[in-house]
């Protein structure tokens, strides 16, 4: 069963067991894919699914932050159920240092020698850790080697 299969069973869990979080915060983030589907034309793919998981996780750690400045606990906790809803769709995260194994990999294979070749390695390995390591944590990861090396 693939990840929209899962968020498609749990919303129907959710509706059925009327759980408010998990129902809203699935019926987003399908309507995110869904949306996604009518832009590309064709129905994403399981990386792609991915991908909008963790943008919606990313979205919502930065209302987070927003929450903190505007001293809304009722809205920090509801947002934290929310992640946690979609952090339960993605695959195991890697711990950091098998993303610097990968990383090395990747800057070794891209022949990068400097901050300027992290284009060549991001594009070699995110493919490889996607849903396994979020966006940023890899590029630091890259950006920590190409310094050091």
């Amino acid at each position: 069963m693939d990840t929209r299969q899962k968020l498609d069973a749990a919303l129907k869990d959710a509706m059925r067991s009327n759980d408010d979080v998990p129902r809203r915060t699935l019926r987003m983030v399908l309507a995110a894919i869904k949306f996604l589907q009518i832009e590309k034309g064709s129905q994403p793919d399981e990386t792609a699914v991915l991908a909008v998981i963790q943008k919606e996780i990313k979205s919502r750690r930065e209302s987070i932050a927003d929450a903190q400045r505007a001293n809304r606990p009722d809205l920090i906790a509801d947002t934290e159920a929310e992640i946690h809803v979609l952090e339960s769709f993605l695959p195991k995260q890697m711990s950091e240092e098998e993303l610097l194994t990968f990383a090395r990999q990747a800057v070794a294979e891209a022949e990068a020698k400097t901050p300027a070749d992290m284009g060549k390695v991001m594009k070699l390995l995110i493919p490889q850790v996607q849903g396994r390591a979020s966006g940023d944590l890899i590029s630091k990861a890259v950006r920590q080697i190409l310094q050091d090396g």
